[in-house]
């Protein structure tokens, strides 16, 4: 595995928004298979229910999402409890300057704890917050 994908990128992967063209591109020079979390399923599945999207595409949308889990696309990987301590670590010492959320915090933990070398969302703080750990951040973001 050699990518993490945050739920801003997923989303846009999944579901038709401004960043979709951005996230299909990136995927295509991107090696796979990619592990998925356990918590960020949990985002993922949340985030699709809260889109304005009707509860039938919200279930397509996921039904796509497992298809690419039994396909190998995707690796289910639980969420190791040891990424709830680096969360920890990076927030004392990046949240005062960059101001990340604790959910995006946590994405960043996990690729750190996976060993994963890039890390793909569409948010600043996060790819700021990402980059500022060493990981690559493939995506540029408008």
């Amino acid at each position: 595995m050699t990518a993490y994908f945050d739920t801003s990128f997923l989303v846009s992967l999944y579901t038709l928004d401004a960043n979709s063209a951005s996230a299909l591109t990136a995927i295509q020079s991107a090696a796979g298979p990619f592990p998925l979390t356990s918590f960020c399923e949990l985002e993922l599945t949340n985030a699709v229910f809260h889109r304005e999207i009707t509860a039938a595409h919200a279930r397509q949308v996921l039904g796509g999402v497992s298809s690419d889990l039994a396909s190998g696309f995707f690796g289910s990987t639980p969420t190791p409890a040891i990424v709830y301590d680096e969360a920890v670590r990076l927030s004392r010492r990046h949240t005062a300057s960059i101001g990340n959320r604790t959910l995006d915090i946590l994405h960043v933990a996990a690729a750190l704890v996976l060993g994963l070398p890039a890390f793909y969302t569409f948010d600043r703080r996060q790819a700021q917050l990402a980059k500022g750990e060493g990981l690559a951040t493939p995506i540029r973001i408008r």
